[in-house]
């Protein structure tokens, strides 16, 4: 069995020792769908083996239902694996690793376990049955700088979004049950112990099994790693795990007949369990162990992490949603009072989206990387030596830890004045909002809470102006090769569309409530008012200058400090480029005014509640409330018109209304110019706040210093605000040929349009 299973020398093709080499055996590809349908089965079992497990604690203790699987399993390996009579001897120092590695593997089994009963055989599975090449991909994306390229990033931010989605969004039957379990609850010292430190951390036993099975998670690829080498030593891994689990139900032996002792057992009938067991056993410690032990040698281990995940994902979904809880039942029917109440962890919009994100992490995170592939072969030297071409890998980003990128990116929004009063203002905003959500929750003010949301949906249109304030600052790829300067103007547009979506929705309800006003508490609203009107008053002077700079801005400062140059390349074609370098062009910094009017919008917000409170408590006039909100939904809307109409007209490459003028002016002395016969095709437009991009043909005498006509038009047009310019020179000769082209072409379309447009008669003469 250990030659046909072992996988830790792999033969090469001759299957013997001389030419082989390690790594996984070279099994053509259709011969692989047969190892892909076994792994995918085993998969389904062995979810069927984790809900099975799930009904099964429900009756035996976590202990005791360990140390039936350890027993089960070091049965089954040690009659066929046969450890100490295959294989050279254990020394003594290798029993003492052997013995750890036993009392490690009982630890991460009781965390898993338990993990189990805290949040069910679910979301169990989408949490602790990610392969170990998922979860070093994810903790060296995490906390190294070579992780694998944007990519593996992407995959890194799935599975920390899956996680987050199993603690906030989860709605299970037993999140609402806070950690309360006093001494005599449980079966023994051991399981309340781990319930006390669940309720020591202030969450419900729902949220303390993420955390425990993500411990969990990491404590079991950390505990892989170490066995690797242990398994070597001692000859194999299939021998390690064998003597491992034997050790194992000597060590637990003791335990399990104190418990037995000590605790009532809720089984009335062992024999009825050990069908349930062995399926448990067979499923999820031996056949999986065995199958991913064939599927590593015969396939990659990122395929075998890919093909393998899927099928357990998907089988969870599908037998949370259809298990039945057979166990469970039973226990139910014996009218024990600890079991009358169904207590099932259901199926929630939050597991599933969690589940896709576990599902698209896990195919990216085992994807293997490309960097260090092989070049694609171009050709092959005089001598005859082949030669690659590696372009690919040198255009592979090399990714940073995301530690890193944080502080980078700390570093970054501090030294730019704009992000840096955003992530100010952010902080400020997001204290108020914190203390306002702790104060409501303490004195139960539905008032307070509500607010507190509502300023917290405030912050997401602050972290995408700060997102976006740090974004316009990266530098120019090979993709982007303008560089992320317009992301600001997506920002504000959709800043912008936010505000009018608020204020209709505002404008509507408090059309309905001019109708009929509703009766208001007014108790906590002046104190909330209050503390919100100060907070956005100092937003207010934060971001003035951004509203201000929109109508002030000089057009002549926009090349302040502007520097230009330009290239000729065979007499064809210039290009004059301008970059400006200054900051006297923010005048149409679209992501400014976006967050100066969502402040506004708050601080118009906060003086209607003070004067509608002001005017319900002294005179009784309810219908106030509707008022000022009519009154604030309209001044919001009219605000914004002005920041959505610049942002569409930047997004359609309009000319830029403040260069009109200059720009007609600088075409014709573009005209006047010695030696330029004509010019064609202008395009102006502006790319970011700060940029105004331009384009132009110009058509020049064959006897002219090309270089000088280019410099004279480059000025001309950067004195006029263009300061990113395109110029493309043509010859009179190439000119005048193109110009013959183009005459003979609409002649003979003219010519086919008037014989269209003849009318003839019978005789053969025709009138036009």
């Amino acid at each position: 069995m250990e030659e046909k299973f072992g996988g830790e020398v792999l033969a090469g093709p001759g299957g013997g020792g001389g030419g082989g080499g390690l790594g996984p055996v070279d099994v053509p590809s259709a011969r692989l769908t047969k190892y892909i349908v076994l792994l995918c089965f085993t998969k389904f079992l062995k979810a069927v083996g984790l809900f099975e497990s799930y009904d099964l604690l429900k009756a035996v203790h976590i202990v005791q239902f360990i140390f039936i699987l350890k027993l089960g399993t070091a049965f089954f390996m040690v009659l066929f694996q046969k450890p100490f009579s295959s294989g050279k001897s254990i020394s003594k120092h290798q029993w003492i690793k052997i013995f750890k590695h036993a009392v490690a593997g009982c630890i991460i089994s009781l965390l898993w376990f338990f993990g189990l009963t805290l949040c069910g055989p679910l979301r169990t599975l989408l949490l602790f049955e990610h392969s170990d090449t998922v979860v070093i991909s994810l903790l060296s994306v995490l906390f190294t700088s070579s992780g694998g390229g944007p990519a593996k990033t992407r995959g890194a931010a799935f599975f920390i979004i899956a996680v987050i989605c199993l603690l906030l969004f989860d709605n299970d039957d037993l999140m609402a049950k806070m950690a309360e379990h006093p001494e005599g609850h449980h079966d023994s010292a051991l399981t309340h112990m781990l319930y006390t430190a669940i309720a020591f951390l202030g969450v419900a036993d729902h949220k303390g099994g993420v955390l425990l099975l993500v411990l969990a998670l990491c404590c079991k690829v950390g505990f892989h790693t170490a066995s690797r080498k242990l398994s070597i030593d001692v000859g194999g891994a299939k021998r390690l795990q064998a003597l491992s689990h034997l050790v194992s139900v000597l060590l637990l032996c003791p335990w399990v007949i104190v418990l037995s002792v000590t605790t009532e057992s809720k089984v009335e009938s062992w024999f009825s369990l050990i069908m349930p067991f062995t399926t448990v056993i067979f499923f999820v410690m031996i056949l999986d162990f065995y199958v991913d032990s064939i599927c590593s040698v015969k396939m990659e281990v990122s395929k075998c992490a890919r093909y393998g995940s899927f099928p357990i994902f998907i089988s969870a979904l599908l037998f949370g949603n259809f298990w039945t809880h057979p166990i469970t039942d039973q226990l139910r029917a014996m009218n024990k009072a600890a079991h009358q109440e169904s207590t099932e962890h259901v199926l929630s919009g939050g597991v599933v989206v969690s589940a896709i994100f576990f599902i698209l992490s896990a195919n990216i995170l085992s994807s293997p990387s490309k960097r260090g592939q092989k070049g694609t072969l171009i050709g092959y030297s005089p001598e005859g030596t082949p030669l690659y071409n590696f372009m690919g890998d040198a255009f592979q980003h090399s990714s940073q830890s995301i530690p890193r990128f944080i502080k980078e990116s700390l570093k970054q929004i501090l030294e730019e004045n704009d992000s840096r009063q955003i992530f100010y203002f952010l902080c400020l905003n997001l204290l108020f909002t914190f203390v306002e959500l702790f104060y409501g929750v303490l004195t139960n003010s539905l008032g307070l809470i509500s607010d507190g949301f509502h300023m917290l949906f405030d912050c997401s249109a602050l972290v995408m102006g700060l997102f976006a304030a740090l974004m316009s600052r990266w530098k120019a790829t090979r993709i982007f090769s303008y560089g992320y300067g317009r992301i600001e103007i997506l920002s504000g547009f959709i800043n912008g569309l936010f505000l009018m979506v608020i204020a209709f929705f505002v404008f509507m309800e408090s059309v309905a409530r001019l109708i009929d006003p509703p009766e208001l508490d007014t108790h906590m609203l002046t104190p909330v008012s209050v503390g919100g009107l100060i907070v956005n008053l100092i937003g207010i002077c934060a971001f003035s200058h951004a509203h201000n700079h929109n109508h002030g801005a000089s057009q002549g400062s926009c090349h302040s400090s502007d520097h230009s140059h330009s290239h000729h390349m065979h007499g064809h074609s210039d290009h004059g480029h301008g970059h400006s370098h200054g900051s006297a062009g923010r005048g149409m910094n679209a992501n400014m005014r976006g967050v100066f009017l969502h402040v506004l919008a708050d601080t118009l917000g906060s003086i209607g509640v003070i004067v509608s409170t002001v005017l319900i408590e002294q005179f009784g006039w309810f219908i106030a409330d509707p008022l000022c909100s009519l009154f604030i939904a309209i001044l919001i809307f009219l605000s914004v018109v002005p920041l959505i109409k610049d942002a569409c007209q930047v997004l359609l490459l309009r000319l830029p209304p403040e260069y009109e003028k200059e720009l007609h002016l600088a075409l014709e002395k573009i005209q006047k110019i010695e030696g330029l016969i004509s010019y064609r095709d202008p395009h102006f437009w502006r790319h970011s706040a700060s940029v105004v991009a331009g384009t132009i043909h110009i058509q020049v005498t064959s006897d002219v210093l090309e270089q000088r006509i280019v410099q004279q038009v480059t000025g001309i047009l950067k004195d006029a605000g263009v300061n990113n310019l395109t110029i493309q020179v043509e010859k009179e000769a190439y000119f005048q040929h193109m110009s013959g082209l183009s005459t003979g072409f609409h002649d003979v379309l003219a010519m086919t349009k008037q014989m269209e447009s003849m009318k003839y008669y019978r005789d053969g003469t025709y009138i036009m």
